[in-house]
């Protein structure tokens, strides 16, 4: 059973209350360094350490005075530790809090979403080990290509979502980098030491060179990271919805006792939550275009790329979040119609079987130009008028002077389709996660 969904898990993360939670952590451990290195006497950090709290309404009432959230921050501190409140942020700039503490809360994210993919994963492994043999048509161009089985594209998603999960993990590794290096990086007045002591206390690994600014092509690819991730939802959701066109059936989400699917149309079983993801992708994939954005920056740094993170951090991830836990629930749940699955299979009469008459026959002496001209001939005859493909080969001389009887027989034979199912299945699923 897929737990429900909570949405406070991620948005907490995106709090007030958090964010400068993150902000005291980084001052304090700054604090700590610049105590090993003697700038800050012990009883000063005492005083600091015991005192400090985070109180949002006060931080918000003074920001309506000083228009700037770090130095509002920064003076509620101080009022709760006095004198030694001039310690705080010694060196130190407002990006080498800001960053470094958003670097914390994208870490966390990352963190989250990526148990959602293992939720995600867990459902499709089982789903494809389910439908491993579950005979259904392949398509190419919306058209009957030749059959696959359920499973199989069950596999493919998986092993898709393996992929995004690797690229999370390196997105997470990136932007997981703070920097305590002054105005404009330089460590003009803060020594580099801080840098080392707080990114290694809270998990970070220093920017190797910064400006004011950790470099934004990092968080760049963290959230074109996550707009990959919806792309695939978006692509898996999508052919839900083909599947479940009445016409198709093959496949449909689960519609529960009591569900509406029309105001006007009772009869009416719609992928409500199969567009609703499709919809969302699109959100997630404009958020991973602003995000490059702000790659270019003036000179050290502006701060136009500050209100586009402000939306996009806490919008990419919560939306994300709730697509990855909606998609897992709803594959969870889907509606298989194997039987469906068959019948469409054959309303073409045979045809799909054309390419193994093809390679029949060039193995039996004819030439490929030949060989396909006659197929073809006959499968275009099926199509057209409703024939089944077979008898037609049977009654074809030129067919027949080439196979037997038997012959045709075993090509028409819809497992043929599946002898190398374990080869792929095993190259999936075989010793991996």
């Amino acid at each position: 059973m897929i737990p429900r969904y909570s949405r406070e898990i991620m948005t907490n993360i995106w709090s007030q209350e958090n964010k400068y939670q993150k902000w005291l952590d980084v001052e304090l451990a700054a604090c700590e360094a610049l105590n090993k290195l003697g700038k800050i006497p012990k009883g000063a950090l005492k005083n600091i350490k015991a005192n400090v709290s985070i109180e949002v309404a006060r931080i918000d009432e003074i920001e309506k005075t000083t228009k700037h959230d770090v130095i509002a921050f920064l003076t509620s501190l101080t009022e709760k530790v006095g004198e030694d409140g001039r310690f705080i942020h010694m060196g130190m700039t407002s990006s080498d809090v800001l960053d470094t503490a958003f670097a914390l809360q994208l870490k966390e994210a990352a963190e989250i979403l990526l148990e959602d993919i293992d939720k995600l994963m867990t459902v499709l492994k089982r789903r494809a080990l389910e439908n491993k043999k579950t005979m259904m048509i392949g398509r190419s161009h919306g058209i009957h290509a030749e059959p696959i089985t359920f499973g199989l594209k069950m596999a493919l998603w998986y092993e898709e979502m393996r992929r995004n999960r690797q690229r999370l993990l390196r997105a997470k590794e990136s932007v997981s980098c703070g920097k305590i290096s002054g105005a404009v990086g330089t460590f003009s007045f803060i020594d580099p030491f801080v840098e080392e002591y707080v990114c290694g206390k809270l998990g970070l690994k220093p920017a190797p060179v910064s400006s004011q600014i950790v470099q934004r092509d990092r968080h760049a690819e963290f959230f074109t990271a996550l707009a990959i991730i919806a792309s695939s939802i978006d692509k898996f959701a999508q052919e839900i919805r083909l599947l479940q066109r009445t016409e198709v059936r093959e496949a449909e989400e689960y519609f529960s006792p009591g569900q509406k699917g029309s105001s006007a149309m009772p009869h009416k079983r719609n992928p409500i939550l199969s567009e609703n993801l499709s919809g969302l992708a699109r959100l997630v994939r404009s958020y991973a275009l602003a995000s490059l954005e702000d790659v270019a920056l003036w000179h050290e740094r502006d701060i136009s790329h500050s209100s586009v993170e402000r939306v996009i951090g806490p919008d990419a991830t919560i939306v994300l979040d709730f697509m990855l836990h909606r998609f897992t629930n709803m594959m969870d749940k889907l509606v298989i119609y194997p039987e469906r699955m068959m019948d469409n299979l054959n309303i073409t009469h045979g045809v799909i079987f054309s390419q193994m008459v093809l390679l029949s026959l060039i193995d039996k002496g004819a030439t490929r130009e030949d060989a396909y001209a006659i197929v073809q001939n006959n499968a275009m005859k099926s199509w057209q008028e409703g024939l089944e493909f077979k008898e037609l080969l049977e009654k074809d001389s030129t067919i027949t002077g080439y196979l037997k009887k038997k012959e045709l027989n075993a090509i028409f034979d819809v497992n043929n389709f599946l002898k190398n199912l374990d080869f792929i299945f095993n190259r999936v699923f075989a010793d991996k996660k």
